[in-house]
């Protein structure tokens, strides 16, 4: 499966970087690429990951899923 979400509160790559490897922390995803221009991540994963488990990810990392 594939999911989009929007994150506000990036600023630098480096930003990028802890974000991505928060969400590819989560089990069962494959793949996460973040986009600072777009202020977006697209996320890979197997259809067990809830939205709700990469949007807790990505908050506990610093950031904010809208």
């Amino acid at each position: 499966m594939k999911t989009t979400l929007k994150i506000e509160g990036m600023s630098c790559e480096h930003c990028v970087h802890h974000v991505t490897e928060a969400l590819k922390g989560v089990a069962g995803v494959s793949a996460a690429t973040v986009s600072l221009k777009e202020n977006s991540a697209q996320v890979e994963h197997a259809g067990t990951v809830t939205p709700d488990a990469l949007k807790a990810a990505v908050e506990e990392a610093g950031y904010e899923v809208v």
